[in-house]
């Protein structure tokens, strides 16, 4: 079988993405290459020959991420902090920008034995298993309600051991979990943000479900009914982490005050500075 130089047909790959408007073609060219060859992308240099068999595999999932298939569908895997889960059609796909919510979070549980955790429209579980995986002390909780996104979570909570107690209801049920009122120390929640009608890339429009995407008119259907469930499930001084759209600087802030059981509202930014997501802490009793 014929040997063919790595670096060739990862070229070809980068030209073929970035003709389909595909952003950081070279990088997602390299992880497809990886993914074929099967090494992490770190190690793609100590494979610098593949075969033509190779070419062919690396070719066809160009082919289809060309198509602005996600990369994560493509690899069938997406990483967010410690841990791999499977994704693909039916579940939102988690983003990179998440991972800052989860170092604020995991901030907040340093010092805490046992903590409880909870996350809320959990969509893959990828965020309560990284906050397993990162606190094997830790209980933690996820909710989520979409059916489909539901069979993606119980696979990847099997998958990482049974380690997060998966509950199949509503954030917007007012008595949502009431055996962990007053005990959680940290709720956190990525919910359906974008406000409806917002051009979003083909990735997401094509792919990404829209119940898990779209958060009404102004995309903050959901964000009042997160806040209350927080604040009855926080025990005091535990806190809260809401992702929202980069147009609720302000907005998500202003609802987090007006509880006022909440306190060290704080809003923070992603790496390119953009308002990512909010944060607080239930108020210690007098």
């Amino acid at each position: 079988m014929s040997r063919l130089p790595l670096r060739v047909a990862v070229a070809e790959a980068e030209r073929a993405l970035a003709a389909a408007g595909v952003e950081s073609a070279r990088v997602e060219a390299e992880f497809l290459a990886a993914h074929v060859v099967g090494v992490p992308r770190s190690q793609l240099v100590l494979r610098p020959l593949v075969d033509t068999a190779q070419v062919t595999a690396l070719r066809e999932l160009v082919a289809r991420r060309a198509t602005r298939e996600p990369l994560q569908h493509v690899l069938g895997t997406a990483v967010l902090g410690p841990v791999e889960v499977a994704v693909g059609p039916g579940v939102f796909t988690p983003r990179p920008e998440t991972e800052l919510l989860l170092e604020w979070g995991l901030k907040e549980l340093a010092g805490r034995e046992n903590p409880v955790v909870v996350d809320l429209c959990t969509g893959s579980a990828a965020l309560a298993l990284a906050f397993a995986a990162a606190r094997p002390d830790a209980v933690v909780h996820a909710v989520e309600l979409d059916p489909a996104a539901l069979t993606w979570a119980r696979r990847n909570i099997a998958a990482h051991g049974d380690r997060v107690v998966l509950h199949a209801d509503d954030v917007r049920r007012p008595d949502l979990l009431p055996e962990l009122e007053a005990r959680v120390d940290l709720v956190v929640c990525n919910p359906p943000y974008v406000p409806d009608g917002t051009p979003v890339p083909p990735e997401v429009a094509r792919w990404d479900p829209a119940v898990a995407v779209f958060g009404g008119p102004d995309g903050l259907a959901l964000v009042p009914a997160v806040i209350s469930t927080a604040a009855t499930l926080l025990r005091y001084g535990g806190g809260l982490a809401i992702e929202h759209d980069d147009t609720h600087a302000d907005a998500v802030p202003a609802l987090l005050r007006r509880r006022k059981v909440l306190t060290d509202v704080e809003a923070h930014t992603d790496l390119a500075g953009r308002p990512r997501f909010a944060t607080a802490r239930r108020t210690r009793p007098a």
